[in-house]
């Protein structure tokens, strides 16, 4: 069943008449459609394009099953003549992406009722086909290759955002087509910031360094951690790596489908708390990731929703010592019906540059 079909099939479930895409990632994932100005209208039966004459040839040779219609005004003119046309009463509309002047606007003008329907497209981009693993996997290759690329750079004396726009232009030179998100490069102390994004701070001898990065690549991410040292670390850094580690390799031993985010969460919870550190251990074991860097399925003590096979998710534990340093340890991995395969390979054990 088609992307489209699937979604038709939830409109006459929720006796929906028609649901308005304005998500940008949603757009793409309904519709393939790469541009930046566009909508779909989509009703039980039939699936309509919206956008201006800068993109119908692009939105007719990528949005396949839509009919492509060109706005000449505002573009929520040619919804309203959608919904009167086709006698829709019940709209339903991406309330989480939606603006309240947007909201407003719509409102004003339709003659329907708006019913909030976010989650719809989400919870279908959650499980993913072998196309999409295909290139979530070479966006994978192309993370494992920055990260192997830019140990050569880290030294004393070379700042953190320097090694950043290193890393960032070499995935980009590997067919990238931009990061997933800031580059977050964190040494010494600023290692114990878990989004301590890339500043001017210098690498200093003994310090540890944790790198979290990702590319895009075909319009999907990749996301991983690694945590090196600069010179022999201190004996607590050591200590708490392997903590992670080990935490990190019981995720990927023990995570499977039918398993809630909460249990895979506890796996990493249970053994890096076991060690005395699970006031230090403060956010999440993982997220999905997909056409966006954060999506669902989540793994986190607030997530009691179940594993499927098809769901991409990270698997990244971590120890923050304020004043100290941090580790944090990532992979993607993709649930399968025999457990997980992990799609990020490089190397976890403890690099001494």
């Amino acid at each position: 069943m088609s992307r489209l079909s699937k979604i038709q099939a939830i409109l006459k479930n929720k006796e929906l008449d028609a649901l308005l895409v304005t998500s940008p990632y949603n757009l793409r994932y309904v519709s393939n459609f790469t541009g930046t100005t566009g909508l779909a209208l989509i009703t039980q039966e039939q699936a309509f394009f919206i956008t201006d004459f800068r993109y119908t040839k692009q939105a007719a040779d990528q949005a396949k099953g839509f009919e492509i219609v060109r706005n000449n005004g505002p573009i929520f003119d040619e919804v309203k003549k959608i919904v009167e046309s086709k006698g829709l009463i019940q709209l339903g509309f991406e309330d989480t992406h939606v603006s309240f002047r947007s909201f407003d606007q719509l409102e004003t003008m339709l003659d329907c009722d708006l019913i909030p329907s976010s989650g719809i497209v989400e919870e279908l981009r959650e499980i993913k086909d072998e196309s999409e693993i295909a290139i979530i996997k070479k966006a994978c290759e192309i993370a494992d290759a920055g990260f192997k690329y830019i140990l050569d750079y880290i030294k004393p004396g070379v700042s953190e955002i320097e090694i950043a726009n290193k890393l960032d232009f070499h995935m980009r030179e590997l067919g990238a087509t931009g990061v997933s998100f800031e580059t977050i490069v964190a040494s010494g102390y600023r290692s114990a910031m878990p989004h301590g994004v890339a500043s001017e701070k210098l690498i200093e001898q003994g310090d540890f360094v944790t790198l979290d990065f990702g590319c895009y690549y075909n319009g999907y991410v990749s996301d991983m951690t690694r945590t090196v040292s600069v010179g022999e670390p201190l004996p607590k850094l050591k200590e708490i790596y392997k903590i992670v580690l080990e935490a990190q390799l019981k995720v990927l031993e023990e995570a499977k489908a039918g398993m809630t985010g909460i249990e895979v969460d506890r796996i990493a919870r249970d053994v890096i708390s076991s060690y005395g550190y699970g006031d230090y251990f403060g956010h999440s074991n993982g997220h999905g990731i997909g056409l966006e860097i954060h999506e669902g399925p989540n793994t986190s003590q607030k997530a009691p929703k179940k594993l499927v096979v098809g769901n991409v998710i990270t698997n990244e534990p971590g120890i923050y010592l304020d004043g100290i340093g941090g580790v944090r340890i990532e992979d993607d991995l993709i649930i399968t019906a025999t457990g997980n395969e992990i799609l990020t390979h490089s190397t976890k054990e403890l690099i001494i540059l």
